[in-house]
C-alpha cells in the first residue's frame, strides 16, 4: 500500500560542517492543485529570488541543476515503487513509453544493475533492494522483453577473504542474510524472466578486443593511453547466458547487422553508502571502481584505476565508458567507519534509499546528511575528512570535485553546490 504523508522538499543553502546535522527542512506552505494528496514546500526568504514558487509536478525551479529523491525503505516493502512515483511527479519517469517518451528504461532495454558485490555482510548492496529494483523494471507498463544483468567486478582481489567479489556470499545484506544475489537472480529465472548475474571477477585478468574486432571472448577491453587523471581506460565485454553480447562502453552487439546498439544498454548504479579507509566515502561515484580491471592495468602503481580515484579517475571512467541513467543509493544499512568492509556488528540501520541521475549530487547529500552524522558518533574523527564541501587534499570533497570536473569538461551536468540541488524527501 502506498505510503501517505507530507512530501518534503529541501532546498539547500551552504552550511558549515559543524552544522551538518541541521539540514534545512522547509515546512509545507502550499498544495499543488494537480494532486491535492501531495503537498509541496514553500521557500525560505534567504534563498535566491528565482526559487520563489511552490513546486508543481514535472517542474524544477530555475537554478536547480539536479534533483535527489529520498524514500524510506527496508528493501522488502514498496519503497522503490514510492521512489519511482516521486521521481515521476517531478518529470523523471523510470519507464519509457508512449506516455513518457523520455523515460529511462524501454521495454526492450538491456539493463545492467551495477551493484557492490565485493563485500559480504552489510558491505554489499542490499539484496532485498536488488529484488525490488528488478521487479520495478519487469513491471514496465509496455511489458518488459529485454534483459536484466546484475553485475560487479571485485577485481579478483581484496574483499573479505582476499579473492575479490561474489554474487553468492553466505552472509548477505538483507532481512534474510542467507539471500545472496544469485538467490534473487535464480528466483526470477525460475519465474521465466531474463535475469542473470555476471561476476566480472571471473574474467578480469583476460584482455580482449571488442566484438566488432571479431573477438567473442569474455574479458576486458584495455586502452593503451593513460589519461591526465591517471586512469587507463578498461571495461568489460561479455556474452550472457541468454546469448546477449554486451560491451559496457559500446552497447549491445548485433552480429547480423555488424553494429552496436548503444541506446539499448542502460546502467543503473546501485552502491551502498559506507566509509572508505582511503577515499573517506564510497557511494555512487566510487562504485564505478567496479567497472575497470585493476589487474590488467596494473602496469606500475601510477596506472592502477584504484589509485586514480583520488585524481578524478572515476569521472574520466564515466565519461569515457558509459554514464548511468540512474543512481540508487542503498542506505538501508550504512557503514559509518571501518569501510569499505561493513560487518553486521558495525552497521547502522537507517532504512532509507535515494535516487538521482546525478551521482555527485546524490553522494553529496548522502555523505552530508546520512553518513557524517552517524560517523561523528564514532571515535577517531573520521567524519571530518568525509566533508563533501571540502577542497582540502585527502578529503571526500576534494577528489569528488576532480571527478566532477571530468563530467563538466565533457558537457555533462553535475553539481555539489547545495543551492543547485533539490531534494524531495518522503522518508519520514
Amino acid at each position: 500500500m502506498k505510503k501517505t504523508g507530507k512530501k518534503r522538499i529541501w532546498l539547500f543553502a551552504l552550511v558549515s560542517l559543524a552544522a551538518v546535522s541541521a539540514a534545512m527542512l522547509i515546512t509545507t506552505q502550499a498544495v499543488a492543485a494537480a494532486n491535492p494528496a501531495v503537498q509541496y514546500a514553500g521557500v525560505p526568504e534567504n534563498l535566491p529570488a528565482n526559487i520563489d514558487q511552490p513546486l508543481q509536478p514535472a517542474q524544477l525551479p530555475p537554478g536547480i541543476v539536479s534533483a535527489v529523491f529520498v524514500e524510506s525503505s527496508t528493501g522488502t516493502d514498496d519503497g522503490v515503487a514510492r521512489l519511482l512515483s516521486s521521481m515521476a511527479e517531478h518529470g523523471l519517469h523510470f519507464h519509457q513509453g508512449a506516455a513518457a517518451p523520455g523515460g529511462l528504461i524501454a521495454s526492450n532495454s538491456v539493463v545492467i544493475l551495477k551493484i557492490n558485490g565485493q563485500w559480504d555482510e552489510r558491505g554489499g548492496t542490499n539484496t532485498d533492494l536488488i529484488r525490488s529494483v528488478i521487479q520495478a523494471i519487469l513491471n514496465h507498463p509496455g511489458g518488459f522483453t529485454g534483459e536484466i544483468i546484475v553485475a560487479d567486478n571485485g577485481q579478483g582481489q581484496f574483499g573479505p577473504f582476499g579473492h575479490g567479489g561474489s554474487l553468492n556470499w553466505a552472509l548477505n545484506n538483507a532481512v534474510d542474510t542467507s539471500q545472496s544475489v544469485m538467490h534473487v537472480v535464480n528466483s526470477f529465472q525460475a519465474a521465466g524472466h531474463s535475469v542473470t548475474g555476471v561476476l566480472w571477477d571471473e574474467f578480469t585478468t583476460i584482455q580482449v578486443q571488442d566484438f566488432n574486432a571479431g573477438d567473442m571472448r569474455d574479458g576486458f577491453v584495455v586502452e593503451s593511453a593513460v589519461r591526465p587523471t591517471g586512469l587507463q581506460i578498461s571495461f568489460p565485454k561479455f556474452t550472457t547466458e541468454f546469448g546477449t553480447h554486451v560491451s559496457f562502453r559500446e552497447g549491445i552487439w548485433n552480429a547480423a547487422a555488424g553494429s552496436f546498439d548503444s541506446e539499448r544498454l542502460k546502467v543503473i548504479n546501485m552502491p551502498v553508502l559506507k566509509s572508505h579507509m582511503l577515499f573517506q566515502v564510497t557511494a555512487a561515484v566510487k562504485n564505478y571502481m567496479g567497472i575497470p580491471s585493476d589487474r590488467l592495468t596494473n602496469m606500475g602503481a601510477a596506472n592502477r584505476p584504484h589509485n586514480s580515484v583520488g585524481r578524478g579517475g572515476m569521472g574520466t571512467l564515466m565519461v569515457e565508458t558509459r554514464m548511468p541513467v540512474l543512481n540508487i543509493l542503498d542506505m538501508i544499512w550504512i557503514g559509518p567507519d571501518m569501510g569499505p568492509r561493513n560487518v553486521f556488528a558495525n552497521a547502522v540501520q537507517v532504512n532509507k534509499i535515494a535516487a538521482s541521475t546525478d551521482a555527485f549530487a546524490l553522494d553529496w547529500w548522502g555523505a552530508r546528511y546520512v553518513l557524517i552524522p552517524a560517523a561523528a558518533t564514532r571515535p577517531g574523527g573520521r567524519h571530518v575528512a568525509m566533508n563533501p564541501d571540502s577542497n582540502e587534499p585527502g578529503t571526500f570533497g576534494h577528489w569528488m570535485r576532480l571527478s566532477m570536473a571530468e563530467l563538466h569538461r565533457a558537457g555533462y551536468p553535475a553539481t555539489m553546490t547545495p543551492s543547485q540541488i533539490l531534494v524531495v524527501d518522503r522518508s519520514s
